[in-house]
Parts: C-alpha cells; structure tokens; sequence
C-alpha cells in the first residue's frame, strides 16, 4: 500500500460533436482499498431509487481492475437511459481504466488494491433523441475518463497552476463579472 495513492480525485471535461449533447463530465475519487476511498466505495453498493450503481466491466465477467464503480449524477427516469449507462458508458469507462492501467498511469501491481469511484454524467436529453450518436458517447466518456484518471495519479491541476490561473480562467457557467452563465 502506499500512501501516494490514499485519496486521489480527478474530474475532466470532453465535449461532444456538434449537437450530440454527448458531453462527458467524469469526477473520480481514486485510492487505496483499505483506505477512505476503499470505504467510499463499499458504501455506495446499496442501491437508491433512480441512482442506479454499477460496476463498470468490459463484457460479461470482465470486472476492471482496479474495481471501479459507477455513479450517475442524474436521476435515472428511464430503461433507454440506463441503456445508454450500462451500454456505452460504462464500456467507455471499463476501457479508460484497463487502458490506464496498460499506460502504466495505474501502476499494475497495485490494481488490485486500488478502487475509483466514479460519478458520471449524461444529459438526460441523450434517452431521448432518436438520432444519438453512440459512437460519440463512448469516445467523449473514455477520452474523459482517462483524463480523469492521469488528473487523480498526478494530482493535476497543481496548487500553483490554481493560484497562477485564479483571475484568468473562469467558470463556463458561471460569468463572475456579469453573474450569468457563459453558455
């Protein structure tokens, strides 16, 4: 065990191809185990209404390493959006943490004594349209997962690149001059 990998957390952003809506927005507590994280994530195997959990797996029998549970963000009011969270989220998911793991960002004799929670974010608008680019889903949630996870093992952005950054990169919601959102 070490204590480097005790409490790690990450967040990314990947946006979607032109009206998609397939934004993908993971923020992730990684860690060890035996740890808060490990603990965190014992916690969250219950299941509440409309928050369905689910480990995220590559196939049938193919749990990732290091276990990895998924949380959505969202309240889910519909089989077409746990389709969408069980389907290609969650490979997207299963395939940022092996491929991390493959990278060498997770390092691999410690896979099995870390866990990441996940929570995840699709736009609810995603269950509904009838022209959703799947593909597109995927691609924005694994490439936003890996972020994530580079972010929670290199404890990125640093202390400095916050403070350097405190009056020069703002919310994209959220306009500090105006108070409205920048979207």
């Amino acid at each position: 065990m070490s204590d480097s990998y005790w409490f790690r957390t990450g967040e990314a952003t990947v946006f979607s191809s032109e009206g998609q809506g397939t934004d993908a927005m993971p923020e992730i507590l990684l860690g060890d185990v035996k740890g808060p994280a490990g603990h965190a994530f014992a916690n969250l195997m219950g299941q509440t209404e409309g928050h369905t959990r689910m480990f995220a797996i590559r196939a049938t029998n193919q749990q990732v390493r290091p276990a990895t549970i998924m949380v959505p963000k969202v309240t889910i009011k519909s089989s077409a959006y746990v389709n969408l969270f069980g389907g290609p989220v969650q490979s997207a998911v299963a395939d940022a943490v092996i491929d991390s793991v493959a990278d060498g960002v997770i390092p691999r004799l410690q896979a099995n004594e870390l866990c990441i929670v996940a929570m995840i974010w699709i736009d609810p608008s995603c269950a509904t349209n009838p022209n959703l680019d799947r593909k597109d889903l995927y691609r924005t949630n694994y490439e936003a997962m890996k972020l994530a996870i580079q972010r929670a093992m290199s404890n990125s952005p640093s202390i400095d690149e916050l403070i350097a950054n405190r009056h020069k990169v703002f919310h994209e919601m959220y306009d500090p001059e105006t108070g409205e959102s920048q979207w």
